[in-house]
């Protein structure tokens, strides 16, 4: 897959210093950061893994996508796939899409269905359409005993509106959580993982980092979101899954806890949710 053209010329981040424990980059897109085969593939994670970064999920947002992260999921055993139609892209949710998506999401290298859920930022497909595209995808998840991964963007009212209306399974992420400390209470009560990304080490980021702070520690796991969404201090920069340390000790500083306790319980987590050994 082509590097996303929005980051054509930009540089990588720099490598951080290796984490003192592994954990898990819980969403990325590797087809997004320019993988394209299984030599790409082997060498983004031989990256990841240098600075602790062990496992990796790749995620579609579309059809394309999705075969994609399946198929390179088959390529490395500590590379994992997330299937779905992104918000966005909700009215390409035809029958066809419907049947190839759910074949794809009982491949056992599947872990989540997502990214789903709610795009109020973008004017892509109406709002109905993506509460339409979001009910069947949670039932998908719920069929198929895999998590729930949401993409919630200015929705989140909504997102939670149609959580209610169709009962969410088992296990749910919130992907990129960007939600306040009001939000993180709502999804602690419900039981809602919350997956932080770059963002939370943006020093403008005050709401976001009260969630952080508030987000009870069994409901915590840390993401890229590559090749976006590049933390601080290389903010701009291109993203990839090697660069999730940056992410984890902003968390931990904001959360006053040792970096090797915060990676300790996002594993726990993160082989709660997705079935992953972190190691």
């Amino acid at each position: 897959m082509p590097l996303h053209e929005s980051l054509r010329g930009r540089s990588l981040a720099a490598p951080p210093e290796p984490l003192p424990g592994p954990v898990a980059d819980a969403h990325t897109h590797l087809d997004a950061c320019g993988c394209e085969n299984v030599d790409d593939v082997a060498a983004a994670m031989a990256r990841a893994r240098a600075v602790g970064v062990t496992k990796v999920v790749t995620v579609a947002d579309d059809l394309e996508s999705a075969v994609w992260a399946v198929q390179a999921a088959n390529w490395h055993p500590d590379l994992y796939a997330a299937v779905a139609l992104h918000p966005t892209r909700a009215d390409r949710l035809d029958g066809t899409a419907r049947a190839k998506i759910e074949e794809l999401a009982n491949d056992p290298r599947v872990v989540a269905i997502g990214e789903t859920g709610l795009d109020h930022y973008w004017e892509a497909a109406p709002h109905d359409v993506q509460a339409e595209a979001f009910a069947w995808h949670i039932d998908l998840a719920k069929r198929t005993g895999k998590a729930l991964m949401i993409h919630d963007r200015d929705a989140h009212d909504a997102v939670f509106e149609v959580l209610d209306h169709e009962g969410a399974p088992e296990r749910v992420i919130f992907h990129c959580f960007s939600g306040d400390a009001a939000m993180a209470r709502k999804c602690a009560d419900a039981g809602y993982v919350m997956s932080f990304a770059g963002p939370v080490s943006f020093r403008n980021a005050v709401d976001l980092q009260a969630a952080a702070v508030l987000a009870p520690a069994d409901l915590i796991m840390v993401e890229t979101d590559a090749p976006f969404l590049t933390p601080h201090p290389h903010r701009g920069k291109r993203n990839e899954p090697f660069a999730l340390p940056y992410t984890v000790r902003a968390l931990a500083l904001l959360r006053r806890q040792d970096v090797i306790g915060l990676c300790e319980e996002v594993n726990r987590t993160t082989e709660r949710v997705y079935g992953i050994r972190v190691n």
